[in-house]
């Protein structure tokens, strides 16, 4: 028992300072660190270099609460009537984020002889971006009072809330379960959603009264505790855990959910490096290598329209060409709840190539994403913008007439 201890904590000490080098390494050369997390994953898991054997089931729990942690996170920016206010307008983008990225999953199912569970299933993973990295993306480019950011918060609120319907009846149907059992299982989602929405507007005040700012330590544990909690029943209801967190981050408003943040920012970035760590631990690399090319087609496909989605919706928005950019690009990466469809898909014993393909996939555009989202920022991609508006407005000027 001593041993075993021992050698978890050598490998979680070295692991986590491994990953404050690499996270070092990659803003002094600019680059989000999350690709550079994931490969480290990929170097210590199943098949890699240097396999962890003591700390895995550690670092599976620590992935947990590193999600429910990014989503609460995000759900503090925000307040309950401005969430209802975001969905209110942002229902025609979800829309239409849904049409442009989960009919292509479908069909390349579809196309691949599978069946049409497969294609539920891989119509969800290609559908929802993930709300832990881009957050974290969103707030290691400094991006969070941009004009395009609550655009695209409401189109990640929508995806996280439409998974909160969507896991249940795929969990229903990949279990045989049949209409009826889908049908249950989406009663139970819609109840606890909507119930936890109205507790949250109508008592979010009285929620954070009892919670006081001028105790960082009992702020912290009160917070996070509430929020592991509500995640935890959630998860018992079959509605996701991150859900859940996220409702907790928009029910608490005022000083608590502005100091909660502060406190709970390096907690958050500690968890989080855990959870795209533990991504790639569970891929083993030799898996990778047979279903690459379709991955890296679908890969490009769905980023395609990704970017599509966030342009269309922020020029909605009456945004201007950098931020419709902006937007789209920030979008693209695919995460934790494809890691949750692909899982159900495994447990159920639906299509074997599904569970790799998945997951390079989600390895494309985890990695490629962040790298995506930083395009902006650079000078060349800025003056190519400003000559297209340039251009925009020079087409728009009435041509004087000759007399």
């Amino acid at each position: 028992m001593h041993h075993e201890t021992t050698v978890l904590l050598i490998e979680i000490g070295a692991l986590l300072f491994a990953l404050g080098m690499l996270g070092r390494a990659g803003r002094r050369f600019g680059l989000s660190p999350i690709p550079l997390y994931l490969l480290a994953g990929l170097c210590f898991g199943k098949g890699g270099l240097l396999p962890l054997s003591a700390s895995e089931e550690f670092i599976g729990i620590g992935a947990q609460i590193g999600v429910i942690l990014l989503l609460v996170m995000l759900g503090l920016e925000y307040s309950a009537d401005e969430l209802v206010d975001n969905l209110r307008t942002a229902a025609p983008a979800g829309f239409l984020d849904m049409s442009l990225n989960a009919l292509p999953g479908a069909l390349f199912a579809i196309l691949l002889g599978w069946d049409i569970k497969a294609a539920l299933v891989l119509a969800g993973i290609t559908w929802v971006s993930s709300s832990g990295v881009i957050a974290k993306v969103l707030g290691d480019l400094g991006r969070l009072g941009n004009r395009e950011t609550p655009m695209i918060l409401s189109v990640l609120v929508i995806e996280d809330l439409a998974m909160a319907f969507y896991l249940p009846i795929a969990t229903a149907v990949l279990a045989g379960a049949g209409m009826l059992g889908g049908l249950s299982a989406l009663g139970v989602a819609v109840v606890t959603v909507v119930a936890v929405l109205v507790v949250a507007i109508r008592y979010g005040t009285q929620i954070s009264r009892f919670m006081s700012v001028k105790d960082p330590e009992a702020l912290l544990l009160s917070v996070f505790g509430l929020t592991l909690f509500v995640a935890g029943v959630a998860a018992e209801l079959k509605v996701s855990d991150a859900v859940g967190a996220f409702l907790v981050g928009i029910a608490l408003s005022g000083p608590v959910a502005h100091h909660a943040t502060q406190i709970l920012s390096p907690l958050r970035d500690l968890f989080a490096a855990v959870f795209f760590v533990f991504f790639g631990l569970s891929t083993d690399p030799a898996d990778m290598p047979p279903v690459l090319l379709p991955a890296l087609g679908l890969a490009v496909l769905t980023m395609l329209t990704k970017v599509a989605t966030g342009y269309l919706a922020a020029r909605r928005a009456g945004i201007a060409l950098p931020g419709r950019l902006r937007a789209g690009l920030a979008l693209t990466p695919r995460g934790e709840f494809s890691v949750v469809i692909a899982g159900l898909a495994v447990a159920s014993g639906v299509e074997p190539s599904l569970a790799p393909l998945a997951t390079a996939y989600v390895l494309i555009t985890v990695v490629f994403g962040p790298i995506l989202a930083r395009l902006p920022d650079y000078t060349w991609f800025k003056t190519l913008v400003h000559r297209r508006l340039a251009a925009q407005r020079a087409a728009a000027k009435p041509v004087p007439s000759v007399e």
